[in-house]
């Protein structure tokens, strides 16, 4: 299967919301003059030969409606049943041309008033008018009914904040209200009604105070004003009728909510029963130890009732990870002992033909346990990058290399019963992102289609080279023409229908049972490719499995790859290294090779035994260090050695993936990082450039 552009019709594509204007203009070529007026200003255009087809067409692609005085005269039913239709946050802006005071007849005025009775938003200009003030009126009109369209955005918004408000006080045992900064109440939830056994709304304003117990309404009253008129939260013991018609105990609570200016703006309250908490209270004469017993009884109930709902919900968040990390681990495992075994081993042969004198062949048992151990720190490098929480580090990605280098993650990630299809594409251009952020969001898409696939399948990840024109880009929101490389990860599954596709990619919105799945995966991924300038698609039908495709924009600027490291060993001229490495193995073997390249070494096992030797007169020519130090670590010793010594070169060792390197402020002039383990080769190549890199002069201490 081919990647692609969204397809996308001329015909079948929707225009965006509020974006065409309509025209009615029946005198000679009024209406085709005004219309290739208004597309050279890059407004879409529709023309009405009346204002019956004018009332048709009102929808909610309309941003205006440009008409003149001539196109009033006729029937104005339908033009005034659109209008009537509209939603209560809609009102569509007219433009209307009229002839000069002189030129209008009185067939045409009353027409004109009529019309206006009908249309609320109207702006009326009277011809002759220039290009420029009919061109300025009509894009005033669009903004005005793109404004409508934020506004209805917002009201959606805040229903759907109203409805999580009152499901998540619903979900609660307390009762919960709230009141308007003048202390009149708006809102209860249902625990209250179910406890009062009033009707919805009976008790909102101020007549809660009819539940309250006579006894206490005063004293109520006089805490609730206090709060209001010092802001202080409110808190009492009062006696609410119950449905039963008997009065209990209540503990009541309220906190103001403020702006940013420090205004009340809300308040919020509870009020918890605490009747059997007032009887124990008033059996305290009787047996302070039974009192203690019923409050430790009741406050350890709470408190693992509080815990049993923190457990689920760090449960929840915790499920898709902990579900990812099981489907690895045991593949991961299973790499690991064959790449050990394969070191160990050829270390066991190497061994026992030293022993035995014999030392021919021994040289591929070497290369052997080079070449394990050398696939066993590729793995654990891929697997700490995959891991690491960090903000965007882009950089120019060959797309095909990244996605063949997962091919073994995505095989360990699925099923059995499910197979795997990489298809690289031909000719992708660089593209510039963050690999680690790439790489989670195609695991994620992988282990998405892996669910969507319990009876076993097909996972197609297809990568290609993709040009969207203006043409193509017509009908898609966000996506801008240009060339870019697209990622399409496909499965064979149950598909989603229409209503799931317009929801997939909010935050918390997931197809999954509950509790195996946040709802967070796609909504992160559709975040991250956004962030990288691209753009996330999907298609899906059920019963047919779903495609999505991830189009970032492809870098079209020079790609310089690394030029290969040349295989031979560059040895040093006798100049002096300081090593600090508080691992005994590691350092020893380190010394060796420094040795072996001949260079001379000074070693310290930690920062204090190093610090009087950068102090001395000493020559060093390059300090060598792990960055994780017992006590003073190996950044915090560089800054030290660079007061002593300015223009010593750094090496940094640390078992940490590699692009620790480039966060932020970490490395300074004349520092750089190496990732454990490394080669000879490496190494020795580092060196020699770093110290070709000075004056070739020791560094000795400043005076």
């Amino acid at each position: 299967m081919t990647a692609a552009a969204p397809e996308i019709s001329d015909e079948a594509a929707p225009l965006p919301e509020g974006q065409r204007v309509l025209i009615a203009a029946p005198f000679g070529h009024d209406a085709q003059t005004v219309a290739k007026l208004l597309q050279q200003a890059g407004h879409e255009t529709a023309i009405c030969t009346d204002l019956c087809e004018l009332g048709a067409r009102i929808n909610a692609q309309t941003g205006a409606v440009l008409l003149t005085q001539e196109a009033l005269v006729g029937n104005m039913a339908a033009l005034n049943a659109a209008l009537e239709q509209q939603p209560p946050w809609s009102d569509v802006p007219f433009v209307l041309l009229i002839a000069a005071s002189g030129g209008r007849n009185s067939r045409a005025e009353a027409a004109r008033l009529q019309f206006l009775e009908l249309a609320t938003n109207c702006l009326i200009l009277e011809r002759p008018i220039g290009k420029g003030s009919l061109t300025s009126a009509v894009a005033s009109a669009l903004r005005l009914r793109r404004k409508q369209f934020e506004m209805r955005d917002r009201l959606v918004e805040l229903r759907e904040s109203d409805r999580r408000f009152k499901a998540i006080t619903n979900s609660v045992d307390q009762m919960i209200w709230t009141t308007l900064p003048d202390g009149l109440s708006d809102y209860y939830n249902d625990r209250w009604y179910e406890f009062t056994g009033l009707a919805p709304g009976a008790t909102e304003g101020d007549a809660w105070s009819a539940v309250l117990h006579p006894d206490d309404r005063q004293r109520a009253w006089q805490r609730w004003r206090a709060s209001l008129a010092t802001g202080q939260p409110y808190e009492i013991e009062y006696r609410l009728r119950h449905h039963s018609g008997l009065y209990r105990w209540v503990l009541g609570r309220a906190q103001p909510q403020r702006d940013e200016d420090g205004r009340i703006v809300r308040w919020f309250g509870t009020c918890t029963e605490i009747q059997d908490l007032v009887e124990a209270r008033e059996v305290l004469s009787r047996s302070r130890e039974e009192l203690e017993q019923l409050v430790a009884a009741r406050t350890a109930a709470l408190e693992a009732e509080m815990a049993s709902r923190s457990e689920v919900e760090a449960a929840l968040r915790q499920s898709q990870k902990m579900e990812a990390v099981g489907q690895l681990t045991g593949g991961i495992a299973h790499d690991f002992n064959n790449m050990l075994a394969g070191v160990l081993a050829g270390l066991d042969l190497i061994k026992l033909r030293i022993d035995s004198g014999r030392f021919d062949g021994i040289e591929r048992f070497m290369e052997a346990s080079i070449a394990s151990a050398q696939r066993a720190a590729g793995l654990t490098a891929r697997l700490l990058a995959f891991s690491r929480k960090q903000s965007l580090d882009a950089r120019p990605l060959d797309i095909n290399a990244l996605v063949i280098s997962l091919e073994d993650l995505f095989r360990r990630t699925l099923t059995e019963s499910i197979s795997l299809r990489v298809v690289p594409g031909q000719n992708l251009s660089p593209v510039v992102a963050d690999s680690n952020q790439l790489e989670s969001a195609l695991l994620n898409l992988a282990i998405n289609a892996r669910d969507a696939m319990p009876h076993g399948g097909e996972l197609t990840v297809e990568t290609s080279m993709v040009e969207l024109d203006e043409a193509l880009i017509a009908a898609e929101p966000g996506m801008q023409a240009g060339r870019y490389v697209a990622i399409a990860v496909s499965d064979t599954g149950v598909g989603m229908s229409e209503d799931m596709l317009e929801k997939v990619f909010e935050p918390f919105y997931t197809t999954k049972p509950i509790g195996q799945g946040t709802g967070l995966g796609l909504s992160m991924i559709y975040g991250f490719v956004r962030q990288s300038g691209g753009e996330v698609r999907i298609r899906s039908q059920p019963g047919r499995g779903t495609t999505v495709t991830i189009y970032l924009p492809a870098n079209d600027g020079t790609h310089q790859e690394q030029a290969p490291a040349s295989g031979a060993v560059r040895e040093g001229k006798g100049q002096s290294v300081l090593l600090i490495e508080d691992d005994p193995s590691v350092r020893m073997m380190v010394r060796e090779l420094l040795n072996e390249l001949q260079y001379e070494v000074h070693e310290a096992p930690n920062a204090d035994v190093a610090l009087p030797i950068i102090a001395s007169n000493c020559a060093i020519d390059l300090m060598l260090s792990d960055v994780g130090l017992p006590g003073m670590n190996g950044r915090q010793l560089a800054e030290i050695a660079r007061r002593h010594r300015p223009a010593l070169p750094i090496l940094f060792l640390t078992g940490y993936a590699e692009s620790a390197a480039h966060r932020q402020d970490f490395l300074g002039n004349g520092m750089a990082m190496m990732t454990k383990p490394f080669s000879l080769e490496a190494l020795a190549g580092k060196i020699d450039e770093m110290i070709a890199s000075t004056t070739g002069e020791h560094s000795t201490p400043a005076i």
